[in-house]
């Protein structure tokens, strides 16, 4: 036996399926072309701004692209090296913070402050660096080259 759909769900099926349609070719057909150079549609893009390190050289704003590495970073392909290394697909990746309930040595590895953003393996950076304890320092070390070598 053969069910029939009344008219009225055709007609609203369609509808719907036209609308759908109309709205991704447009999406499609207004969407910026890609130029040459442009790396807002790349998706690892970082900037590390960095103070009080110890060297004046060190210290500044940078820009830094991955997959290929490029940007002002002073050491763009060793920075995209080393947080490639860190990356764990599913961990919590290299710019989570030190857990809270961590125990970490009471020392104090120099007023070195850094601040980084941007996006990382599809994931939103929003993170800070200290050298305010030995969790922080292991944290900021492990970074090095994508953050400077503090002095100490």
């Amino acid at each position: 036996m053969l069910c029939r759909r009344p008219a009225r769900a055709t007609a609203l099926t369609t509808a719907l399926v036209t609308a759908l349609s109309a709205a991704v070719l447009c999406g499609t057909a207004t969407a910026a072309p890609s130029v040459p150079g442009d790396r807002t549609d790349r998706g690892d893009r970082l900037t590390v701004m960095v103070s009080e390190s110890g060297d004046p050289a060190r210290d500044g704003t940078y820009e830094l692209y991955c997959h290929p590495a490029d940007g002002d970073h002073p050491q763009a392909r060793a920075a995209c090296e080393r947080l490639d290394a860190l990356t764990v697909w599913g961990g919590p990746g290299p710019f989570a913070p030190v857990p809270e309930d961590a125990l970490c040595t009471m020392q104090h590895g120099g007023p070195a402050v850094a601040h980084v953003e941007g996006t990382w393996a599809g994931r939103p950076v929003n993170a800070d660096f200290t050298r305010e304890n030995g969790c922080e320092i292991g944290r900021w070390d492990a970074l090095v080259p994508f953050l400077p070598a503090a002095d100490r």
